[in-house]
């Protein structure tokens, strides 16, 4: 209605500079009032945290978040630059939602099949025979070490292997998280960050299985296992925190450009091929490797074959690099995420 709402003259102009972020106290009071007034009289209530104590509040809405004179932009101060306490506690917050849609995901991925969850076993051991044919045997690949048998190539290439499907899987998922649930973006008030997250953790109990699988070829077929062993999870840490960052960023983008989904697809066969799953180290050319060092996946690979595979002390400089960038990664993958949420409801 030209000239604002009936309620409260003027009360467009307010809607229109609230979803920037512009409006006074005052304004943001007012057209809170109004709000309340107007949901009141259709039948409605207003949102309180107590009707749903897992979710969290609505972002950039005056009616759910004012919370007194002092808030003036609300966007501005809750989706740019969000610190890594409030993405910690965001998650702990959530945790039994995100622990849900992780077995939901899991669930999914093996519904109607007769095998069911056996796949996550058989799966990596098909691809792994498959490799170690091809690279071990055709080519005759090994990773240079002294008295390295066949099977200890196996067992590095399987451990390469299930970093890398850990990291694809969450890139090839990840452009389709928000628009494949568009009623949770426009219908229900939910936290949507959990949805990456929960990508994410599903894929962590893939890797978990073949980890376990990994472990007992390693202590039964090949060295045998060391207190290194404890090392794999302090290494897998940061390669966590990457992946949710990419997850975060990824399907953000997902939303706006849908090309993103087939650019996945090569970068994520490039990222196994440039993180050392089938050879050393020691055979990448010097050019290559003043860009390939930079690769996270690549030095979680190399630390986890150091600590659990050859026994060998780790390269702490590297792994406080793979702190860096995991962190740095989570922590830009969620400032675009809410940056971006705002807007999801109108593209979809």
């Amino acid at each position: 209605m030209p000239g604002g709402s009936p309620a409260f003259p003027g009360g467009s102009d307010i809607r229109l500079r609230s979803f920037f972020g512009c409006t006074s106290g005052s304004e943001m009071g007012a057209l809170a009032r109004v709000r309340s007034g107007e949901m009141t009289q259709r039948g409605f209530r207003p949102w309180k945290r107590e009707h749903a104590p897992h979710l969290e509040t609505p972002p950039g809405n005056p009616l759910y978040s004012f919370s007194g004179a002092s808030a003036k932009c609300p966007m501005a101060s809750s989706t740019l630059s969000p610190s890594a306490a409030e993405a910690r506690s965001g998650l702990w917050t959530h945790r039994n939602l995100i622990w849900q849609f992780t077995l939901r995901n899991v669930e999914l991925r093996h519904k109607g099949s007769h095998l069911g969850l056996v796949w996550s076993f058989l799966s990596p051991l098909l691809l792994l025979g498959l490799y170690v044919f091809v690279f071990g045997y055709i080519f005759n690949g090994s990773f240079d070490r002294p008295g390295e048998t066949r099977v200890e190539y196996a067992l590095g290439i399987f451990l390469g292997l299930s970093l890398f499907h850990f990291l694809g899987e969450t890139i090839g998922q990840s452009p389709g998280l928000i628009t494949s649930n568009p009623n949770f973006v426009k219908k229900v008030v939910f936290p949507l960050q959990v949805l990456p997250a929960a990508a994410v953790g599903a894929s962590l109990i893939h890797l978990g299985i073949s980890l376990v699988l990994i472990l007992a070829g390693i202590a039964f077929f090949g060295p045998g296992l060391t207190v290194g062993v404890l090392w794999l999870p302090v290494i897998l840490l940061p390669l966590a925190l990457f992946g949710l960052g990419i997850a975060w960023f990824v399907s953000a983008l997902g939303v706006f450009l849908r090309d993103i989904a087939q650019i996945t697809q090569f970068v994520s066969m490039a990222l196994m091929f440039a993180s050392a799953v089938f050879y050393p180290t020691s055979k990448i050319p010097e050019a290559a490797w003043q860009i390939l060092r930079f690769n996270p996946l690549l030095l979680a690979v190399e630390l986890s074959r150091d600590a659990v595979l050859w026994h060998e002390a780790l390269n702490f400089r590297q792994l406080g690099y793979l702190y860096a960038a995991g962190l740095l990664c989570a922590w830009a993958g969620l400032a675009v995420f809410r940056k971006l949420k705002p807007a999801f409801a109108d593209v979809l």
